[in-house]
């Protein structure tokens, strides 16, 4: 076979088709069928004597591998003992880069791999030779691979299952020293589920459930009475029980031939046997549009997952008839809140877990397949707020990326946070993809993903029948599509919390201000401005800036104990309004782009009780405390503001009335100011991601 040039990515699709086409049912190509394909890359393969003395020298670990979850990821990293080792000795995206294929450009993975000590070493090394920069030949060898990658199925036969390579580079010409291409067949492929029909499942005109108890409270009859005290009409309810005419007001009728009209949900609370004939029957009535299955243990179980498997293929089958089929969210499914839908069909009685309005304007979606994982988050974090939420349980049929890509649409939505604990095969690429949508449309998309260790891996299996998934290529594949990566629960709710919080202020640059009556706080806040891909550094005020600060101490009586500068301990002396002055000093400052204040509650002349005995009047009811003054600061600048208040319960009330009023309060300066630093390199990432989108 003649090889075409390396730089046509067409010709090199066109060698890689008609090579697998060759293998047939081999798994592996050939050496000579090797050396073919490499050259089409521009890859010379070392003969098998300089091979052997070169292995043990190469430069660089290249491969392209074909994942479960997010299909082809190319990957870029030291060879051999320097590879495993800085793996293991250095911060996240610092030993290699990997990237999804279908959303990298060569630009795009050349950027990532030279944050690397991979592209470091190899840099040195081309000048120590004498040689020119390596970006260029790296440049085209991670184009024709990403080449490659778009169309490695091409024959229809096989698809690349992994592509090995350990090379040297020498006077710009990648030398093989070792290399090898595995081959697999095409997995079955899921038919696309009518997506459009979740906004039926959200807003339903008409309700039905099933596995409602006519006289026990069961879950069905939670849901039914969680369904009417949040406001859904019994007029648009219907019960199927072929035993009662009506339960609670709500009419039931015998089956669902017997419906008087179609359903646009239908609520499923009946025990796991009996959901396997059922589901069949919703199917083939034709009359049922979308269907939450509460029940568990399908597919959870060891006995019960060959059967739970044979419900998904009848269901996914069911998506290619006319009209698509009913949708299916669960099973294992806790249910869905939709405040727009008026509905909550959780099986958690309202009295446990109230849900009032704490935002002027519900913008925020959580999808979670834990349902209890949104309920603690809900319960702890009220101001969390969101318009929906959605449990997705064992993704029977409705998975985490369809619901994204539903969500990635919705202008009424700005930030979505989504807890994980495995994907369906494939759809890891459909949930970055949709994540990648959406951060170019303008909303944010915070994420935590479970199952990081053994352990964990085998309890989501237990719980959700979910496949855990190799955790750092999850983070940085939706790093790469833009996403808010949480590295824990503590993390997620903080960064979920300030997604919210900040959406509408802008994010000028990385320059941190920091403020604090206490000195162990400003020094905390200074102490967290690192990640492991992202720092804030502390901005240096302006002559004018300190200036102004020196006025406000000197006012306040406190210019003699205080040195300006960044951070600034401004004494527990200070009262409220000094506070908010030097902040608002700081806002107006152009060299800062955001502020962390702490508010020192436990401080004498700081407004923090809500009601004191010393001094009756002295409190957060009073016209000059922080909860009066701080929310038309926040209100009136367009820089992220961070308010600490670093005490007990006794200043609850001080954070309820300031996170009520829309200023983003954090109990601890560092916690806080961490989840300040990745949201603002998020933000930026996700800015410059928009901006190469429009050129």
């Amino acid at each position: 076979m003649a090889i075409p040039s390396p730089q046509d990515g067409g010709a090199v699709r066109s060698v890689a088709a008609e090579l697998f086409q060759q293998a047939g049912a081999r798994k592996e190509l050939s050496r000579s069928e090797l050396e073919t394909l490499l050259g089409a890359l521009g890859i010379t393969l070392a003969g098998e004597v300089e091979a052997a003395a070169a292995a043990s020298s190469g430069e660089l670990q290249l491969s392209l591998r074909n994942s479960r979850e997010f299909g082809l990821v190319l990957s870029a990293g030291a060879a051999g003992l320097d590879g495993a080792l800085d793996a293991r000795l250095f911060r996240k995206g610092r030993s290699s880069a990997q990237a999804l294929a279908a959303l990298s450009s060569g630009a795009d993975f050349l950027q990532r791999f030279q944050q690397t000590l991979a592209w470091q070493k190899l840099r040195l090394r081309a000048q120590q030779r004498r040689e020119a920069e390596p970006d260029a030949p790296l440049l085209q060898l991670f184009e024709r691979l990403l080449a490659l990658a778009s169309d490695a199925s091409a024959s229809g036969a096989c698809t690349l299952q992994a592509l090995d390579l350990t090379l040297l580079l020498r006077q710009g010409q990648f030398i093989a020293a070792d290399a090898r291409c595995t081959l697999a067949a095409p997995a079955p492929q899921r038919l696309a589920r009518p997506i459009a029909k979740i906004d039926q499942l959200l807003h339903p005109a008409t309700i039905g459930l099933i596995g409602v108890s006519g006289s026990g409270m069961n879950f069905g009859r939670i849901i039914l009475r969680n369904l009417v005290g949040s406001g859904y009409p019994k007029s648009q309810l219907t019960i199927i029980r072929p035993d009662d005419t009506e339960i609670d007001g709500v009419p039931c009728v015998a089956s669902l031939g017997a419906l008087p009209h179609t359903l646009d949900l239908l609520i499923v609370a009946v025990a796991a046997d009996a959901v396997y004939g059922l589901v069949d029957e919703i199917i083939a009535s034709g009359r049922v549009e979308s269907v939450m299955l509460i029940p568990g243990s399908l597919g959870e179980t060891k006995k019960s997952r060959e059967p739970a498997a044979e419900l998904a293929q009848r269901i996914n089958a069911a998506h290619g008839l006319t009209g698509g089929g009913p949708i299916f969210l669960g099973a294992n499914c806790l249910g869905v809140v939709s405040h727009p839908g008026h509905y909550d069909s959780w099986f958690i009685p309202l009295e446990r877990l109230p849900k009032p309005q704490k935002k002027p304007e519900r913008n925020s979606v959580m999808l979670s397949q834990s349902g209890a994982f949104m309920i603690t988050r809900l319960s702890q974090n009220p101001w969390l707020d969101p318009r929906y939420m959605l449990a997705l349980g064992n993704q029977t049929d409705l998975t985490h990326g369809d619901l994204l890509s539903y969500f990635a649409e919705r202008p009424e939505i700005e930030t979505l946070g989504v807890y994980i604990e495995g994907f369906k095969d494939g759809d890891g690429q459909l949930f970055a993809q949709a994540v990648r949508r959406a951060v170019l449309g303008g909303k944010q998309v915070v994420v935590y993903k479970a199952g990081k260790t053994v352990p964990g891996a085998a309890g989501v299996m237990g719980h959700t029948a979910s496949i855990a998934g190799e955790a750092s290529l999850f983070e940085d594949v939706l790093r790469q599509a833009g996403a808010i990566v949480a590295e824990d629960i503590n993390s997620f709710d903080d960064l979920f919390y300030i997604a919210g919080a900040l959406h509408h202020k802008r994010i000028g640059g990385n320059r941190l201000g920091a403020i604090s009556g206490a000195g162990f706080e400003a020094v905390s806040m200074a102490d967290a401005i690192d990640s492991d891909g992202f720092s804030m550094r502390m901005g240096e005020l302006q002559d004018a800036t300190v200036r102004r600060v020196e006025d406000i101490l000197l006012a306040k009586k406190l210019a003699a104990l205080v040195e300006v500068r960044n951070p600034i301990d401004i004494n527990p002396g200070a009262d409220d309004e000094a506070h908010l002055q030097i902040t608002q000093a700081f806002l107006d400052d152009p060299d800062i782009d955001a502020v962390v204040v702490g508010l020192d509650p436990t401080a004498p002349m700081v407004r923090a009780l809500e009601s004191s005995k010393l001094r009756p009047g002295y409190d957060i009811s009073d016209a000059n405390s922080t909860v009066n003054l701080m929310p038309a600061l926040v209100e009136s600048n367009d820089k992220p503001v961070l308010g600490i208040v670093d005490g007990g319960r006794l200043y609850d009330a001080m954070c309820a009335g300031l996170m009520d009023r829309g200023v983003c309060v954090f109990r601890n300066c560092a916690r806080g100011t961490r989840a300040l630093v990745q949201y603002v390199g998020t933000r930026l990432a996700a800015d410059a991601m928009r901006a190469a989108a429009k050129k």
